[in-house]
């Protein structure tokens, strides 16, 4: 079981690296397109200033993601103070966390749970009957970023839980 929650972890790592980058690519491409219409044609489509921003929305988020799996996220105070006693470590990272829990869970429950309960006045269920302007698409493809990328910071701390201590080094060699 532990060896299939790292390698899940692992995975979705690789994936979501891949679909940042996408993203990245995506909103590159999309602010070229507008620079070069608006002051060359001065004409710029309307719907690239979305696409950009919702890229960069995804790329954001799935960014979070990665940098929780290789935990390069911030962390204060590091350089500043030792290393801990392991015995203060191991409450460290509980503290950590229980720090992660307080601020993922909640949001993971109301992208489909309402205030007063019910799927439909959840997160994703109000977003569903919205439209992107421009683009005509449900906002839900561009809202689904939220949860799913809490969802894969939960996954990759149940990995650290079962004793993945990932790093940018190590990660490479998924590749």
């Amino acid at each position: 079981m532990r060896h299939l929650i790292i390698s899940t972890s692992d995975h979705l790592h690789l994936a979501m690296r891949r679909v940042a980058v996408l993203a990245v690519c995506l909103m590159f491409l999309t602010v070229v397109v507008q620079i070069i219409a608006r002051y060359v044609f001065s004409s710029p489509p309307v719907w690239t200033e979305d696409v950009a921003r919702y890229a960069m929305v995804w790329t954001g988020l799935l960014g979070a993601t990665l940098s929780f799996k290789t935990q390069s996220d911030a962390v204060l105070m590091q350089s500043v103070f030792p290393d801990p006693p392991h015995i203060l470590a191991a409450f460290a990272k509980a503290v950590q966390s229980a720090a992660v829990l307080t601020f993922i869970l909640p949001v993971i429950y109301f992208c489909f749970i309402g205030l007063r309960g019910g799927f439909a006045k959840g997160y994703l269920a109000r977003q569903s009957g919205l439209t992107a302007d421009t683009l005509g698409i449900p906002m839900v493809w561009i809202s689904v970023a939220v949860p799913l990328s809490m969802i894969i910071i939960l996954i990759h701390l149940i990995a650290r839980w079962a004793g993945d201590d990932t790093s940018e080094n190590t990660t490479t060699q998924i590749d």
